[in-house]
This record gives structure tokens, sequence and C-alpha cells, in this order.
């Protein structure tokens, strides 16, 4: 069942949801995305959850969509649709009203970087590292990691890192603001149980109207960004270049790109 690949529970109020497939360093399958909204749902109606708290079984956060189902629709839905579907779930944690606090260890990577990117607060861990690498498949990021990145980094440098796929590791993004909190490995749990705490100690109905107030000053270009990324990533799954980008990496050799 898909549930193996996340877990929940609830701990003084906070909701805890465990991405459960360290093994494969939490990289997303069907089962797994698929799972996720009705698990975070299950968060956000339980009156016991004040706040939650998204972390990783593992060595690392999430690694992205699986690299062995990239260009796979288990529901032989359109690019469109496939996408559009995860930008959903991208809106819904946005649109939670419980505060969500991410914990980030290892790799995070193109979709679970955008994962912890929605959250309201990140604490890495020092061992993280975060990238949006979609430049070296031939397309961009497609569920809000151009916005999200823009908003807290700015659009310079939110520009080099999609359009390179470079990646950051945890101190230099703690101190571009990409993170708030960095710990040592072994705290990273207990660190960000703490916050998650302190945050959920607060009024719900208080919380949420903070949240509220202050996605207010940028969510209605968020929204309209994440739909440009959704076309935009309708057209380039079906570019030329997309498809020299996998065959190269397939081949193991340098791209040739005729910007068709």
């Amino acid at each position: 069942m898909s549930e193996n690949f996340l877990t929940r529970h609830v701990e003084d109020y906070v909701g805890v949801l465990t991405l459960n497939r360290p093994d494969k360093h939490n990289a997303m399958n069907d089962d797994m995305q698929d799972a996720m909204p009705a698990m975070l749902q299950s968060l956000i109606d339980d009156p016991e959850v004040r706040a939650i708290l998204i972390r990783a079984a593992g060595k690392s956060f999430c690694a992205g969509r699986d690299t062995t189902l990239l260009g796979h629709r288990a529901r032989n839905e359109s690019d469109f649709e496939f996408v559009r579907r995860a930008q959903d779930f991208r809106m819904m944690t946005i649109d939670c009203r419980k505060p969500i606090i991410a914990a980030v260890r290892g790799a995070a990577i193109g979709g679970g970087f955008e994962l912890a990117l929605s959250a309201d607060m990140r604490i890495f861990s020092k061992t993280a590292k975060v990238s949006l690498p979609e430049i070296l498949y031939g397309i961009v990021p497609d569920t809000g990691g151009t916005q999200f990145l823009t908003a807290l980094i700015g659009p310079a440098l939110t520009k080099y890192l999609v359009m390179t796929g470079e990646a950051v590791l945890a101190e230099r993004a703690f101190e571009l603001g990409i993170c708030q909190w960095l710990v040592e490995d072994d705290e990273l749990d207990a660190r960000a149980m703490e916050i998650a705490r302190k945050v959920a100690s607060g009024p719900p109905q208080a919380l949420a109207m903070a949240k509220q107030l202050v996605d207010n000053a940028w969510i209605d270009t968020y929204r309209n960004g994440l739909r440009q990324e959704l076309l935009a990533i309708s057209t380039l799954f079906r570019s030329d270049d997309y498809a020299e980008a996998r065959a190269a990496l397939r081949e193991k050799r340098k791209p040739n790109y005729t910007g068709r």
C-alpha cells in the first residue's frame, strides 16, 4: 500500500508527516505521490493538530521524482494533467491554514526541494544539499521552485540556480535565507520538533490568520507563477531539447541542443 511510504503521528499538537522510503532517498514514486494529499489533509482536519512538521526517514529528505519513472504517466494522463495534479498538492500546502515546518537533511532535489520550499519555515541539518536540476534534463521546475526561491533569495540568484542546476550546501542555504535554522545532523529531529511545538502552542485561529496575512504579500504572484510553470513544462516536455537531454544522460555524453 502507498501508506507504507508515508507515516503520521500527533504529538503535543504537532502533526508529524514522515516520508518513509529511505532506501530510495525518499524519491517519489506514483503511490507515494498519490498518497501525499490525503495524508496532509488528515492532519489539516485533525482538531488535535495546530502545526505540521514534514520530515523524512533515512539520510535524505526527498530526492524528487524517482528517476526510474521520469516521463512515466501511470494514469495515461497528459503531461499537463500530471503536472497540474502535482501543482494542486503544492497549492494545498500553501493554502493550509496550519503552519508547516520542514526538517531537511541530506538531499532535497527538484520536487523534494520544492516541497521543503512550500513550507512556512525550514530547518536544515548540516548535511542538507538542495538543488533544482531540471535544466539538466532540458526542462524547468514545475511545482513552484522559480516562485519560492525568488521570494526568498531574489531574481538574479534564482535565475542562476535554475539555469545551472547547481546545488546549494546547507551553510550557504542558511546564509541566503533558504532555511531559517541550521543544526548538526543528530540534532535535526529534536530541534525541528521543538520549533514545531513552540509554533503549535499559539492560539489556532491567530496562527491561521498570521499565516494568511504574511502570505497575502506574495500569494497572488505565486499562483500566477505556478500556472506559468505548468505551461512552460507542458511545452518543454515536447521539445527536441528535452529529448536530446534525456538521450545524452542515458548515453553519458554531452547534449547537442538545437533550441527546438
